[in-house]
């Protein structure tokens, strides 16, 4: 059973650091200010060798990593895929990430993998099952992971408890951290018509471990209501850098990540945007 007292914890510095991306390689070596960390996404480093994860054995010499899962299928119906989640040790044992994370989501059904991670119902059911699926990642890993809440474009009706009560109940239950992003804060509140503040002011900060920005697209529903996307192609928006303020002026500060994996710009724009984050932080009370 899972030790979260003994275990590995995320151990990332209270600054800024960028989702990695092979074109930027050069330029992190060279210039990487004002960024100190680097995430790469699990999927992405499961091969057994090439240039990938020669330069990523590199990389790790002079900067903390971030391992973050988007396969997993956490919130799924089904057993967790063993295969999968051994490739994934493989990677954590070798490289011994500062970090391990994954989405409160589900991607897969049976033998199909979906493009997507699709939201869960809140109800004590599915509790059970998602910590159930925590247990085993984090005994399998001997890590503590973190989990990320989602972006939502819908509620089920079904559920019986809000996201942030269901987040809190799964870290108190497993040990587990929290990956708050408040970019998908900022998407679900406006897609809901919820109040993003609100949720912040409800969300169990003391577990969090990692703090996520990203980029969004503006749309509009079938009634004309705005649409938010979480697409992680662009800048991230001023009225969710102004959702950061409030929830550092919270929290503390925290490792603090941009996300940019669609559209990626050149090295220069990604670390302007770091560098924002970087002003947030130094404000932090």
């Amino acid at each position: 059973m899972f030790d979260a007292t003994r275990a590995r914890r995320p151990d990332l510095p209270n600054a800024p650091g960028v989702g990695y991306k092979p074109q930027h390689f050069a330029n992190i070596l060279e210039a990487p200010a004002p960024v100190e960390w680097l995430e790469i996404h699990a999927e992405n480093y499961m091969g057994q060798g090439g240039r990938p994860l020669a330069q990523l054995r590199h990389l790790s010499e002079r900067f903390p990593v971030s391992v973050h899962g988007v396969g997993l299928s956490i919130g799924g119906e089904g057993a967790l895929d063993s295969e999968h989640l051994a490739r994934l040790k493989t990677l954590c044992d070798w490289l011994s990430p500062a970090s391990f994370s994954e989405h409160l989501a589900w991607s897969s059904h049976e033998n199909a993998f979906l493009n997507d991670l699709l939201p869960l119902p809140y109800t004590n059911a599915t509790l059970e099952r998602v910590a159930d699926h925590i247990d085993q990642v984090q005994d399998v890993l001997g890590r503590q992971m973190l989990l990320e809440n989602p972006s939502s474009y819908l509620a089920f009706r079904e559920s019986t408890m809000r996201e942030t009560e269901f987040l809190g109940a799964l870290a108190q239950r497993t040990g587990c951290g929290l990956l708050l992003d408040v970019n998908n804060v900022f998407v679900s509140a406006t897609n809901l018509q919820l109040d993003a503040r609100a949720y912040i002011d409800d969300f169990p900060l003391e577990c969090v471990g990692e703090i996520h920005l990203g980029g969004h697209d503006e749309d509009m529903d079938d009634h004309g209501a705005p649409l938010l996307i979480d697409s992680h192609g662009r800048e991230v928006a001023d009225p969710v850098w102004a959702l950061l303020e409030y929830t550092l002026a919270r929290s503390g500060p925290r490792p603090l990540l941009i996300e940019w994996d669609t559209d990626v710009p050149d090295w220069p724009t990604l670390a302007a945007e770091a560098q924002r984050g970087a002003r947030a932080l130094a404000h932090t009370p």
